[in-house]
């Protein structure tokens, strides 16, 4: 564990179900990102954990969460029927957000968002229902998926997208026609879906912590 960084393996409540989280807690801490994770992938995504332990290099705590319960998460691995269903994720972000606001440690912090691949369509429905959300950045994501929720959103919003993952970047585009918050498309050269590429990943840390710094 880094010297002035607490971590905590929490669970968040959601109705009878629990879901698990990694907490983050920078002494210095100036907001709180909530990370969701993508279809078959959990709060253990190395990307996702590289991402957030720059930004608590910058002072911002993060949680990082399951979007599925671990029973959900035996039946998505064999039939992948948990993984789209957007509303369900969505919900799952808005419950870990009033978990945090209700936190003796988190509530004072504005709150943020971090969303890859299917997670990014339910960060932004988060954002819609809790619109003291300062600031979203979606990562690969399908911010297309949030439907019509997209209008509704007013944080500030970062879509980065791979110079080389052209439908992506097609529904990113889409979304933003959508939108009536600030948004803005970055497209990382030479990068695929995943940001695999050497480099890539760290323009997104720099993206990301960038906008978070100027919104939150």
């Amino acid at each position: 564990m880094r010297s002035g960084v607490v971590v905590d393996a929490v669970q968040i409540k959601d109705g009878a179900d629990s879901l698990d989280a990694d907490l983050h807690l920078p002494e210095d801490a100036r907001g709180l990102i909530v990370f969701a994770h993508g279809s078959g992938s959990s709060r253990f995504s190395s990307r996702n954990r590289q991402v957030a332990e720059f930004l608590n290099k910058g002072h911002f705590a993060t949680l990082l969460l399951d979007l599925l319960t671990q029973a959900e998460e035996r039946i998505d691995v064999r039939t992948a029927e948990f993984r789209f269903d957007i509303p369900l994720l969505g919900r799952r972000v808005v419950t870990a957000a009033d978990w945090a606001a209700a936190h003796s440690l988190l509530r004072e912090l504005p709150i943020g968002y971090f969303g890859a691949s299917t997670g990014a369509a339910a960060a932004l429905i988060a954002a819609a229902q809790r619109p003291h959300a300062m600031a979203v950045v979606s990562r690969g994501g399908r911010p297309d998926l949030a439907g019509n929720a997209l209008p509704l959103v007013r944080a500030p919003t970062l879509l980065i997208v791979g110079g080389d993952d052209h439908p992506v970047i097609e529904m990113n585009e889409s979304a933003m026609r959508q939108m009536i918050a600030p948004v803005e498309l970055a497209i990382v050269p030479r990068a695929t879906h995943l940001f695999e590429e050497p480099g890539t990943l760290e323009e997104v840390e720099r993206l990301a912590l960038d906008w978070f710094n100027r919104h939150v």
